[in-house]
């Protein structure tokens, strides 16, 4: 199969095509990672994936979704994300990855709202002063020297995942947050140099990618996520993700990971079984980049045909490692395929049964 084969990014190899979807799970402290984020990464480590994704992680306090979000702008959160790096490392084949991100307009949540200043929320910031959802506060409307410092913050935090010992480094540009925000006609209403025609738009992501990649070697893959449309007439759309991806592929990024929706409230999706693989696939096909499906694959035929048709080039799974970290593993038993299995768990496989 070749959801079991190896893939190259830069030096970096996976072991196989499966990936650990990037997932909030609102359970850090002052954006430190707790015990309950080793567990959650090593057992899926222990289940064989390729690669594990850390979550969405603010560059700044107020980067962050929610007060309990994971964050990496200090030395106490880089050696908390260090002890589960070391532990995938030290125990599994996994690679592990982190997204770093900015909620932007999305930000101060809690329990589906805003909160406010008096409840622990933050002013929050975006491309142009549009709220989300109508009962939002109004967000900020960052100035160029502020663009400049977040620019310079995604460097810094990419620097301290470098410490930590990640191996990939993605950047979140996708569902409604700050990058994003910047992409979409919708959202950013801008006059100035990041605002108004489609290169000037997508100038934040740009250099931040330029930004991120100065801390980089070719031992650490750089990721970028997208959302493959808005589902809305006038939109940020896969033609828009077209053109981007053909601009990145000139600034050393090594995949698309390609999600969607999240910038337009109220905005109907109908969801189904790989929804979101057409736009990968086109993705991949116009401008030949690497790219990763993702969005409610549920079992191993269907990944395996969504590589085969040359569709995307790694499988993120989010819901179904949930509920099974041992997918990878269990799959591979079941196709005869070769699958990382930790040592202690040897006589569980079928042949020591």
């Amino acid at each position: 199969m070749k959801l079991y084969e190896n893939i190259d990014f830069r030096k970096l190899t996976l072991e196989n095509r499966i990936v650990m979807s990037p997932m909030c799970m609102y359970s850090a402290k002052d954006g430190v990672a707790t015990d309950f984020h080793l567990v959650h990464y090593g057992s899926r480590a222990q289940g064989g994936v390729g690669l594990v994704m850390v979550e969405a992680t603010g560059v700044v306090p107020e980067a962050r979704i929610t007060p309990r979000c994971l964050g990496l702008w200090n030395k106490e959160q880089e050696l908390a994300l260090k002890r589960i790096v070391d532990f995938v490392h030290k125990n599994s084949k996994s690679k592990i990855g982190i997204q770093l991100a900015h909620s932007g307009r999305k930000g101060s949540m809690w329990n589906s709202q805003q909160l406010k200043l008096s409840e622990g929320g933050w002013q929050t910031v975006a491309p142009s002063a549009i709220a989300y959802a109508p009962e939002d506060e109004l967000p900020k409307a960052l100035s160029i020297a502020e663009i400049k410092t977040l620019i310079q913050d995604f460097k810094k935090s990419a620097s301290r995942a470098v410490e930590a010992g990640f191996n990939v480094i993605e950047i979140h540009a996708a569902h409604g947050y700050l990058i994003h925000q910047f992409l979409s006609p919708k959202s950013n209403l801008r006059t100035d140099e990041y605002g108004g025609s489609f290169e000037n738009r997508i100038r934040f992501l740009l250099e931040i990618v330029d930004a991120v990649n100065e801390v980089l070697d070719d031992n650490i893959a750089l990721f970028v996520r997208v959302s493959g449309s808005e589902y809305v007439e006038g939109g940020w759309d896969i033609d828009d993700n077209v053109r981007l991806a053909e601009v990145l592929k000139t600034k050393s990024v090594d995949l698309i990971d390609v999600s969607s929706g999240g910038n337009i409230h109220g905005v109907s999706i109908t969801l189904f079984n790989s929804y979101q693989v057409p736009f990968s696939q086109k993705i991949k096909q116009k401008t030949g980049m690497k790219t990763g499906a993702v969005g409610l694959i549920e079992d191993a035929k269907t990944a395996e045909a969504i590589l085969h048709n040359n569709e995307a080039d790694l499988i993120f799974l989010g819901r179904e490692l949930l509920r099974n970290p041992y997918f990878p593993v269990i799959n591979s038993f079941e196709w005869d395929e070769h699958c990382a299995f930790p040592k202690q768990y040897e006589k569980a496989k079928p042949e020591n049964s």
